[in-house]
C-alpha cells in the first residue's frame, strides 16, 4: 500500500464522525433525488404502458341523442382509426346498509368493446357481464372502498325506476385512473363506475338506436385538433358538448398533473441538498487541510507533487460522498417504493410497482461526486500553492483589537468570556457566516418539506367550510326550473336550500381558448360562496363575468376586457360579455355569472341542475330516505363524509412523509453544526489547553468553545425562518397547477417544530464535543513544533 494511502485511511479515520455526518447530508440529498424522480419515472412508465395495452383514446365527447349510423360516418373523417360509440349515465346508486345515497356512472357498451375495443377493460376479479342482462361490473377503488365482492347486489335509480343491478366483477378503466365526478377531489366511497351491456342500459333510458358518449383513437400522425374540429361540425345537431382531446380528460389532467409535481418535486429539494453537501464538505476538508498544514508541508519537502497531494485529498472526499451516495441509493428505493405505494391508493393501475432506471441513479452519483470533488479542489487549492518552508510555519497569530462595544460605556459590563467569543467571530467572520448559512439552510429544508400539513388543512378549511358551506351538493339528471328550490326546501331536514346551474362553455379571447365551466351564483347565495385566497368575499356584478386568476391568466384577460362564450349544450350560442372581476380560489378554473345574466346568455329560463342544503343532522338518514325516491336525483355528496375520507387518506401519508423530511433535516442540521464544533475544538484546542493552565475550569472552555456556535443558530434559525418561507413559495409556484392553488400558509407549529428540532441538533453535536473536550489530553494538546 503507498504512503499517501495509508495516510488516507488515518485521516479517514481520524475523522469518522464528521466524515459520517458529511456522508448522511450526501445520503439525504441522494434519497431524495432517486425517490422522487424514480416515482416520477414509474407514475410516466404505468401510464404509458396502461395507455397502450388498454388502447386509450385520443378524441372524446358528449352528445344528447346521436342515431347509431353517425358513428360511421365518423369513422371515415381522415385521421380516424376505430370509434366507439356507447350510452353513458349518471344515476343515485343504493348499496344495502348504506344510508347515504351514492353516485354512479354507468356505461352501456358493446361487451366485446370492452374486452377488446378502445378504453378495454382488466377485469381484476369474477366474470363478465352476460348480454342483455343488468349485470354489471364496478370499479375498483368504490369496490374496495364499499366492499363489493362478485355476487354482490345494488340497486340504480334509472331514468326514475328503481332497477337491481348484480355485480360480476370488478375492473379498472384507462378513463378511471383518477375516479372523480367532478374535476375535482375524488371520494371513492361516493363515486363508482359501473359498465353495463348498451341495449340494457339504453333501453332503460329510451335510447335504442343512439348514444351519447364516442370514444376516438387516430391514426398515426393525425391531427387531434382537426378530427376535434370535424368532430364537433358532425355532432352539433345533436346536442354535443364539445369535443376535446386525452389532455383535457379528467382523469389524464389529474395524472399528467401529479408527474409534473413530483418532478419538481425530485429536483428542487435534492438541490437544495447538494448545495448544502457541497458546503459542508467544503468546510469540512478545508479546515481539516488547515489542521494538516504542517503535513503538508512535509510531504511537499519530501518530494510529493502538488497533483499528488491535491489527489490524496480528492480520494478523500471522494470516498466520504461514495459512502453517501451508496447509504443514499439506499435510502432512494426505499422512498421511492413508499411514494409508489402511497400513489396505489389515488391512481389505479392494473401493474403499478416502483422502478428506478439506470439514469436516475447515474445522474444524482456523477453530480454528488463533481460536487464532492469541487470542495476537496477548493479547500485544498490555496495551501498545496504555498512553498514548502512558508507552509511549514505557523499561520500568522491573529491580530486582536477591542471591539466597537468595547469602547462604549456599557461595553464594560461585557464579560470577558462574552468579549473572547465576539472577537472570535469578528476574526473570521466569513467562516462564521458560512456556519450560519449551513445550519440555517437546515432549517428552510425542514419548513420546505413540512408545510404541506399547514397548506392542506387551511385549504380543506377554505373550500369545505367557507366557500361550500352548505352539508350536502345535490347533482340533477336534467335541468329543472326555479321550482326546484322549493322542493328542496320542502324535504324533511332541510334548513336552508340553494340552487345554481352550471353549463360547459369554451371561453375565447383572441387566439387563446380554454374549456370550462359557466357556474351561475345568486346574490343571496350562502352555501357556495365567491371568497378569495384571503377569505374576503368577492363580488358578482350583475351582467359581468367573473373570473378565476388561473383562467384569467390563460386567457391574458384583465378585468374591462370581452371575452366570447361557447355554450357547448342547448342551441350552442355564441355570446360576449365583459370580465368584471377575478377572484383567487383555491380549487378549479372557473366563470361565474348571476343566474339572470346566465340565462339572457344562454336563451333559456332561469335553470338548476344542482343543489346545496343545510340541514338538521338529526334528521339526516329521513333526508336522505326520502332523496333515493326522487328520480330527477343523480347523486348526493355529503360534505362532512368527503372531508373526513380525504382527510383520513392524506393523514398518514402526510405523516410518513414529514418524518422523512425531518429525518433528511437532521441529517444536515447534524452535518453542519457537529462539524463545525468539531473542527473549531480541533483548530482552537491549543488555545483552550491553554485556558485550561491558566485555571479556566472545564465548564468556561466549554462555553468559549460552544458559545460561538449557539450564536450562530441563534442567528441562523430566524434567516432559516425566512429562507424556509421563501423555499415554500417557490415549491407552491412550480407545483400549483389549473385544478389546485397550493396557499401559502405556514403555521408557528411549522416554524416552531423547525426551530426546536435545529436546537435538538445543535444540543446532540455540542454534547458530543463537550465530551471529547472533557477527556482531551492537555499535555499532548499543548505540545508544538516549535
Amino acid at each position: 500500500m503507498k504512503t499517501l494511502d495509508r495516510k488516507l485511511l488515518r485521516d479517514l479515520w481520524s475523522i469518522r464522525a464528521q466524515a459520517l455526518t458529511i456522508a448522511l447530508v450526501i445520503a439525504s440529498g441522494i434519497g431524495g433525488f432517486v425517490g422522487s424522480l424514480s416515482t416520477h419515472d414509474s407514475l410516466n412508465e404505468a401510464r404509458s404502458r396502461y395507455y397502450a395495452a388498454a388502447r386509450f383514446a385520443d378524441v372524446f365527447s358528449y352528445a344528447k341523442r346521436v342515431p347509431d349510423p353517425v358513428a360511421a360516418r365518423l369513422a371515415e373523417l381522415p385521421g380516424v382509426a376505430e370509434v366507439d360509440a356507447r350510452v353513458v349515465q349518471d344515476a343515485q346508486i343504493d348499496l344495502p346498509g348504506v344510508a347515504q345515497p351514492l353516485s354512479g356512472r354507468l356505461i352501456g357498451a358493446d361487451l366485446a368493446q370492452l374486452r377488446q375495443g378502445l378504453n378495454r377493460l382488466d377485469l381484476r376479479a369474477g366474470a363478465w357481464p352476460a348480454p342483455g342482462s343488468h349485470e354489471v361490473l364496478v370499479s375498483e377503488a368504490f369496490a374496495r372502498a364499499r366492499g363489493l365482492r362478485p355476487g354482490a347486489t345494488l340497486h340504480a335509480l334509472l331514468n326514475g325506476r328503481r332497477t337491481r343491478l348484480v355485480v360480476t366483477g370488478i375492473a379498472l378503466s384507462p378513463e378511471y385512473v383518477y375516479a372523480a365526478a367532478t374535476a375535482g377531489l375524488a371520494d371513492d366511497r361516493s363515486f363508482g363506475v359501473f359498465w353495463i351491456d348498451r341495449e340494457r342500459l339504453a333501453a332503460a333510458f329510451d335510447m335504442t338506436g343512439t348514444f351519447n358518449s364516442v370514444a376516438i383513437k387516430l391514426r398515426p400522425g393525425a391531427s387531434p385538433g382537426a378530427v376535434i374540429e370535424e368532430v364537433d361540425r358532425r355532432l352539433a345537431v345533436y346536442g354535443s358538448r364539445g369535443a376535446f382531446g386525452r389532455d383535457e380528460h379528467p382523469s389524464n389532467r389529474m395524472l399528467t398533473q401529479e408527474i409534473r409535481e413530483q418532478r419538481t418535486f425530485g429536483v428542487v429539494l435534492p438541490t437544495v441538498f447538494l448545495l448544502v453537501a457541497l458546503f459542508v464538505l467544503n468546510v469540512v476538508l478545508g479546515r481539516q487541510v488547515t489542521t494538516q498544514r504542517d503535513q503538508i508541508a512535509s510531504l511537499k519537502a519530501l518530494g510529493y507533487e502538488n497533483r499528488q497531494i491535491v489527489g490524496h485529498y480528492l480520494k478523500l472526499a471522494l470516498l466520504i460522498a461514495a459512502g453517501g451516495i451508496l447509504l443514499g441509493i439506499g435510502i432512494g428505493q426505499w422512498f421511492g417504493r413508499y411514494m409508489t405505494g402511497m400513489y396505489t391508493e389515488f391512481f389505479r393501475f392494473p401493474t403499478f410497482y416502483h422502478r428506478t432506471a439506470p439514469w436516475i441513479v447515474l445522474a444524482g452519483s456523477v453530480a454528488f461526486l463533481a460536487a464532492a470533488a469541487a470542495g476537496a479542489w477548493q479547500a485544498v487549492r490555496a495551501l498545496v500553492a504555498l512553498p514548502a518552508a512558508e507552509a511549514m510555519r505557523p499561520p500568522s497569530p491573529a491580530v486582536y483589537r477591542p471591539l466597537l462595544v468595547e469602547r462604549l460605556p456599557a461595553g464594560r459590563r461585557v464579560g470577558p468570556r462574552a468579549k473572547m467569543i465576539i472577537r472570535t467571530l469578528k476574526r473570521r467572520p466569513g467562516r462564521a457566516a458560512l456556519t450560519t448559512l449551513g445550519i440555517a439552510s437546515a432549517v428552510a429544508i425542514l419548513i420546505g418539506g413540512t408545510w404541506w400539513r399547514d397548506a392542506l388543512d387551511y385549504l380543506l378549511d377554505v373550500q369545505f367550510n367557507a366557500v361550500y358551506a352548505g352539508d350536502l351538493y345535490v347533482g340533477l339528471v336534467e335541468p329543472a326550473g326555479s321550482a326546484a328550490r322549493h322542493e328542496f326546501a320542502r324535504l324533511p331536514g332541510v334548513l336552508r336550500a340553494e340552487t345554481s346551474r352550471s353549463v360547459p362553455v369554451r371561453l375565447r379571447a383572441a387566439h387563446l381558448s380554454h374549456r370550462t365551466t359557466l357556474q351561475s351564483v345568486a346574490p343571496d347565495a350562502q352555501l357556495r360562496r365567491l371568497i378569495d385566497l384571503d377569505l374576503r368575499p368577492v363580488p358578482l356584478r350583475a351582467g359581468g363575468l367573473l373570473l378565476t386568476d388561473r383562467l384569467a391568466d390563460i386567457l391574458e384577460v384583465r378585468p374591462g376586457d370581452r371575452v366570447r362564450i361557447e355554450f357547448l349544450e342547448g342551441e350552442r350560442r355564441e355570446r360576449e360579455v365583459e370580465v368584471t372581476g377575478l377572484v383567487r380560489e383555491m380549487m378549479g378554473v372557473s366563470a361565474y355569472v348571476d343566474p339572470e345574466t346566465l340565462a339572457r346568455l344562454s336563451g333559456e329560463a332561469e335553470l338548476a341542475n344542482s343543489g346545496a342544503l343545510r340541514i338538521d343532522a338529526g334528521q339526516r338518514d329521513a333526508l336522505f330516505a326520502e332523496l333515493k325516491r326522487l328520480p330527477r336525483v343523480a347523486g348526493v355528496f355529503v360534505k362532512s363524509a368527503m372531508l373526513d375520507y380525504t382527510r383520513a387518506t392524506m393523514a398518514r401519508n402526510i405523516l410518513i412523509f414529514t418524518t422523512v423530511l425531518t429525518l433528511f433535516a437532521a441529517a444536515i442540521a447534524v452535518g453542519v453544526v457537529y462539524n463545525s464544533a468539531r473542527i473549531a475544538l480541533a483548530e482552537r484546542s491549543w488555545e483552550l489547553a491553554t485556558l485550561r493552565v491558566l485555571g479556566f475550569t472545564h465548564r468556561d472552555v466549554t462555553v468559549l468553545l460552544l458559545g460561538e456556535l449557539a450564536l450562530e443558530t441563534a442567528v441562523a434559525i430566524p434567516l432559516g425562518f425566512v429562507g424556509g418561507y421563501y423555499l415554500s413559495g417557490l415549491l407552491v409556484q412550480m407545483m400549483s397547477s389549473e385544478f389546485v392553488t397550493i396557499p401559502l400558509v405556514i403555521a408557528p407549529r411549522t416554524y416552531a417544530y423547525a426551530g426546536l428540532m435545529m436546537l435538538a441538533a445543535g444540543l446532540v453535536s455540542a454534547w458530543i464535543v463537550q465530551h471529547r473536550l472533557s477527556h482531551a489530553d492537555l499535555i499532548a494538546v499543548l505540545k508544538t513544533r516549535e
